[in-house]
């Protein structure tokens, strides 16, 4: 199935939005219209992302044929066709201006991605991207702060890439540079903050308190009336792991996979494992 079918509905009304703007090739006309560097748009001026810096943001996002990418700000269109063409992605662009989205979707139609790629008029702070599982973006500072809490509640594991710019206090997970300019990346993390009650499958149960900033997380371990500081916590996505010493001093490796107020796993030592299940109350 490809996207057009996967997505009927949605392409369907982008359709009817792009012929009321008077999209090229719809009465057999050309788009005559060409962007300049440094055009004004809604809130930042176009200046298209190298192309050398998008693909190593494609690549350091680990963008797959089964991924839906969304770009915010997707002037030209180049990382929405780039995205399809050498990975085989489906993607969608946001553009504010309507004369450069009807520029970027000829270039959709000249690549021949058009089963894959669309670009619609939007305002990216009213457009819901929220099913992306990869996010790509060249704003400013203010505008992607004011962007995070939006992104903070997608799915855990959506990739987020910004050329050149931060996200304001949320440090990034991986760093790709050119000779002339840089892209972060961040992983949507699980929320995982607050107090949990581990059940394992043979044993007493524990409670755990985390807390959290962005992915970076800590806590600590009760049981029997005492608190234990967990070791080596770490979170990415909805993967969470950390170590504790029980009281017969065994070191315990703790994995699970957040799902909501829920979470499950293995509580591993010395070659036992015992599956768990938790709750966060």
């Amino acid at each position: 199935m490809n996207f057009i079918q996967k997505t009927g509905a949605a392409w369907a009304i982008s359709c009817l939005l792009l012929c009321s703007i008077g999209w090229a090739q719809t009465a057999g006309t050309e788009v005559t219209y060409k962007p300049t560097l440094g055009q004004m748009g809604k809130d930042v001026m176009w200046l298209p992302t190298p192309k050398e810096l998008v693909d190593n943001m494609l690549s350091m996002a680990q963008v797959n044929d089964q991924d839906l990418l969304y770009d915010l700000g997707a002037g030209d269109g180049v990382i929405a066709i780039t995205a399809a063409k050498k990975h085989g992605a489906r993607a969608v662009g946001i553009e504010y201006n309507p004369k450069l989205a009807a520029f970027a979707q000829q270039k959709v139609i000249e690549a021949g991605v058009q089963d894959k790629v669309r670009i619609v008029h939007g305002d990216i702070f009213q457009t819901d991207f929220s099913q992306a599982t990869v996010l790509t973006l060249y704003l400013l500072p203010e505008i992607n702060y004011q962007l995070r809490p939006t992104i903070l509640k997608m799915k855990p594991g959506t990739r987020v890439v910004s050329h050149d710019f931060d996200m304001v206090a949320w440090e990034p997970d991986a760093i790709t540079q050119t000779a002339r300019s840089r892209a972060m990346m961040w992983v949507v993390p699980a929320d995982v903050a607050g107090n949990w009650t581990f059940q394992p499958s043979n044993g007493a149960p524990f409670g755990v308190r985390l807390e959290q900033v962005f992915q970076r997380i800590g806590g600590v371990r009760r049981f029997g009336g005492q608190e234990q500081a967990l070791v080596g916590a770490q979170l990415q996505a909805d993967r969470l792991s950390f170590q504790y010493v029980a009281a017969d001093q065994s070191i315990h490796t703790v994995k699970a996979t957040v799902q909501g107020n829920r979470m499950q796993g293995q509580d591993t030592s010395i070659g036992h494992v015992i599956d768990f299940t938790a709750h966060r109350q």
